[in-house]
């Protein structure tokens, strides 16, 4: 054999190429069968929901917000929580919950930030809109479906505030500040006299429109027309999360959660996206206690405790750390739950924290974990080279020249 021979392959070389490659397709979706069946079946569901063409996948979204709209109208007796509670109302409940969820799953699913006082974001909006609103309150008065966007940037605000000081803290240590914020909201609003404690405010405003019997149409025990603001303003948020999931911004997010000290030495800016996503986090949250605020009607410093933020930390594990669609499914099963099974509901607390310990068990990730598209995105990449780029010529011997 000449010296100018190429390399002799070695034995089996193609076929242990080949097994490459095919172990390199499994991460493709619908690539390998074996990574389906393992995933059990909310991962079969997941693949085939990535192997559906665009426009499939949007008739289907089509369908279920049209069914979404129409549950109080049809009140399905399968999930239907009277005689117990209004459903109506419960479906405004798991509405809220799920907006929530949305709002803490940019902070903790996105940037990977552990913020154990969310529920201080939710009363900032709960009480923006009261003390704009109510009778009680001696400030001025705006029209209430102002509020919502004014609860929005006074929340984005908070936000900023206390991120700044406080998120070059990691892990643990965060996550007691969160804690200790979320209590000092509710202190203040007990030692502020303008906040008036437990005796709060009552008559929060609400959204303009007469029914036909002279009846409010938002009124406080009529459930349908808060769903439906609440699903409408939802749908949004999920459309604008998933944007700025797929943006730099959102990427940034993403690399920070892996590993930030990786991510800071490859050139992102940790500390201002970090603040970006507790301050967009902190405003949908706002949005979300508007909501909440308006139907309730009445605003004290008894309805936002530690408890409720776990609970918001809860919905956001079940579902899925990290995926928009899991953070809803997870909100409206918190808030569900205890509506459908009222006998039970005393051991609410007690039920979420088994469900969440056989999750984390069988199903760490969540309900619907998030799936990181790059690796399989270059795979497929990699998958179309090898097709198209063009065969090299054999190197030529001595005995052939």
């Amino acid at each position: 054999m000449s010296t100018i021979d190429g390399p002799t392959p070695l034995p089996g070389a193609k076929a242990s190429q080949a097994a490459a490659d095919r172990q390199a397709s499994g991460n493709i979706p619908g690539g390998s069968a074996d990574a389906v069946r393992k995933s059990g079946w909310f991962g079969r569901w997941s693949e085939k929901w990535r192997a559906m063409p665009r426009q499939k996948q949007w008739l289907y979204l089509i369908v279920i917000v049209v069914i979404a709209y129409l549950l109080p109208v049809i009140n399905p007796p399968i999930l239907s929580t009277e005689p117990g509670n209004d459903f109506p109302l419960a479906l405004f409940s798991m509405a809220v919950y799920a907006l929530a969820a949305v709002g803490l799953n940019i902070v903790i699913g996105y940037a990977g930030l552990l913020d154990l006082g969310y529920i201080a974001f939710f009363a900032v909006g709960s009480y923006t809109a009261a003390m704009l609103t109510s009778p009680d309150s001696p400030f001025f008065k705006i029209p209430y479906l102002w509020t919502i966007p004014l609860a929005i940037l006074v929340a984005l605000c908070v936000g900023v505030i206390l991120g700044i000081p406080t998120l070059r803290l990691r892990g643990d240590y965060l996550a007691i500040v969160t804690l200790g914020f979320g209590e000092i909201i509710r202190i203040l609003a007990t030692l502020i006299p303008a906040m008036k404690g437990q005796v709060g405010f009552q008559n929060v405003g609400r959204p303009p429109g007469m029914g036909p019997d002279g009846i409010p149409i938002f009124a406080n025990s009529n459930g349908t027309p808060w769903y439906w603001l609440a699903l409408t303003i939802l749908i949004i948020v999920l459309f604008l999360a998933g944007n700025l999931e797929r943006s730099r911004v959102g990427r940034s997010w993403i690399a920070i959660r892996e590993d930030e000290d990786a991510a800071e030495t490859m050139g992102v800016p940790t500390f201002k996206y970090k603040v970006w996503a507790f301050a967009m986090g902190a405003g949908v949250g706002g949005m979300a206690g508007a909501l909440f605020a308006g139907q309730v009607g009445f605003v004290n410093n008894q309805k936002f405790d530690v408890v409720t933020s776990i609970m918001f930390v809860a919905a956001v594990v079940l579902g899925g750390t990290g995926n928009k669609v899991g953070a809803v499914l997870g909100g409206a099963v918190v808030a569900y739950i205890p509506l459908r099974f009222t006998a039970i509901a005393e051991y609410k607390y007690l039920i979420f924290g088994l469900a969440l310990v056989v999750i984390m068990i069988y199903r760490s990730q969540g309900l619907l974990p998030a799936r990181q598209r790059l690796l399989a995105y270059g795979h497929i990449a990699y998958a179309k080279v090898r097709r198209t780029a063009p065969i090299a010529p054999a190197p030529v011997t001595e005995k052939e020249a």
